[in-house]
């Protein structure tokens, strides 16, 4: 298992370095290679509506292998995954979850909420960056 309880700890620690830089309360999930939850934090006073979303966008990211941003413009009508979303109700198509790779695998998901689509993507790139180096 390439997402232990350590590394887990280690981006939850990431996301929550960037927010505080950023100056915003956010949520945070990691989803296994299956979109199975690891990891949810909370911090501060994160948007209500972001303790939903968050866990959605690490299972779409993982499960879909893309970018919920990415996989929102292939849901789009008339588009190769039109109504994704209906056929599977935990994808969700709000910027904010990155996938996780690791040696060209799927390693799991994750997912970023309470900021603008800017901020969320920002804190996830970040910490996508962060898993990265740990995993070379």
């Amino acid at each position: 298992m390439i997402l232990t309880d350590e590394l887990c700890d280690k981006l939850c620690a990431a996301a929550r370095e960037k927010s505080n830089e950023i100056g915003i309360d956010i949520s945070f999930a990691i989803s296994d290679e299956h979109g199975l939850p690891r990891a949810y934090r909370r911090y501060g006073e994160a948007l209500v509506l972001s303790i939903t979303l968050v866990p959605g966008k690490a299972y779409t990211s993982a499960v879909t292998q893309c970018k919920t941003k990415d996989v929102a413009v292939y849901a789009a009508e008339g588009a190769s995954l039109m109504a994704i979303q209906t056929n599977d109700p935990r994808i969700t198509l709000v910027a904010g979850g990155y996938p996780l790779f690791a040696n060209g695998k799927i390693a799991g998901g994750i997912g970023v909420g309470g900021g603008t689509e800017e901020q969320d993507c920002q804190i996830a790139e970040y910490v996508v960056s962060v898993f990265e180096e740990s995993v070379e």
